[in-house]
């Protein structure tokens, strides 16, 4: 499996699981000991590699353990510090990660819940650990820009240099993407001001605040949409397959549909339901297999890029509702209501069940 798939899958495990996981205990299991092991490809049943509960006095504390050490040739290398995926991770989860980075050779200390996964260096003091981040990776919003930086932590392309030469740029930039993202939800009062002073010639009294916030967060949603829909139209072309009839029954009903050109903007949330269908589906086939077709009236999801093997159907296009349409045995849909993308993990063994289905 490829290493991108390794992160969709265990994103698809943490979304489909993570209501049940309510200890730090059950967050190693389930998460953390795969992230170990899948993701970064150590062997966490071999002391030589990953020692769980490591021990390292610290003057006059004396027994205290972090969850997990990673060792390369006998030097520590990584530390680990683990919280229940029901927490939120805070600065003051940290303490015990401050006090091990200082008297051990690591160079990289991660705090984690299972599904955040916060990394941290000596950047602003030599062998004392940074009070923030230099790298956030989260498996419920994966960044894929991310990827290439995660993947050098791994004990095949294991490069301590590159991490840490990369981790000022990578520090200042998740911050600034971070305060970017925070900005476009809830825009505070000197955002709309620089850009009200750049359109407004009168001044910027609290009326023309109250008139230019809803504007600012409107455009800045738009321009966002708008550059999504070019990268999207230059990476799966201009022209995209459209259908007539919404379906009824059959996926063979809108075979011809699929496959005449019209103009269909992909959305950014049909893609992100594609990619949660396509981590259900890896437990049955080889990623490469899941393929999708967008149409006027729905999003596909086909099983070897064939239209009568349709795994699933996005009906994302309506103005207020949403709909997952899973196929059946006999090609019947079967729609369910969700209220959000989260929601497609309640229909886990339905896809599986459905991909299946295919297979025999």
């Amino acid at each position: 499996m490829e290493f991108d798939d390794k992160i969709a899958a265990l994103s698809a495990k943490l979304q489909n699981q993570r209501h049940g996981i309510q200890t730090e205990e059950a967050t190693k299991n389930a998460f953390i000991m795969p992230f170990i092991s899948t993701i970064l490809g150590y062997d966490i049943f071999d002391p030589h590699e990953v020692v769980p509960e490591f021990t390292a006095d610290v003057g006059v504390k004396k027994g205290e353990k972090i969850d997990y050490a990673i060792m390369r040739d006998g030097e520590v290398q990584i530390l680990i510090e683990c919280k229940k995926s029901s927490e939120p991770l805070r600065i003051e989860h940290a303490s015990q990660l401050y006090r091990y980075f200082a008297v051990t050779n690591a160079r990289i200390a991660v705090l984690t819940n299972g599904g955040t996964y916060q990394f941290y260096t000596d950047l602003d003091a030599q062998n004392r650990m940074d009070e923030k981040p230099f790298l956030v990776f989260d498996f419920n919003d994966i960044d894929y820009s991310l990827l290439p930086e995660l993947r050098k932590l791994t004990k095949e392309t294991f490069d301590l240099e590159s991490i840490i030469s990369a981790a000022g740029e990578l520090k200042y930039i998740g911050e600034i993407k971070r305060t970017l993202a925070a900005q476009f939800r809830e825009p505070d009062d000197e955002w709309i001001r620089f850009f009200t002073n750049r359109v407004y010639e009168g001044s910027f009294t609290r009326k023309v605040r109250e008139q230019f916030t809803p504007l600012v967060k409107k455009a800045a949603s738009q321009y966002v949409n708008d550059q999504v829909n070019d990268r999207l139209k230059t990476a799966l072309g201009s022209s995209f397959p459209e259908t007539g009839a919404e379906p009824v029954g059959s996926d063979e009903v809108a075979v011809e549909d699929l496959d005449r050109d019209t103009k269909i903007e992909t959305t950014l949330e049909e893609l992100e339901g594609y990619q949660i269908v396509k981590a259900i589906a890896c437990s049955e086939v080889k990623p490469q297999r899941i393929a999708h077709r967008d149409s006027k009236s729905y999003f596909a999801i086909l099983l070897d890029d064939n239209n009568r093997k349709t795994i699933a159907r996005l009906h994302f296009n309506g103005k207020s509702k949403k709909y997952l349409g899973i196929f059946d045995a006999k090609k019947n849909e079967n729609r369910h209501l969700i209220e959000s993308l989260d929601d497609i993990y309640l229909h886990t063994e339905a896809i599986r069940e459905a991909v299946r289905n295919h297979l025999t």
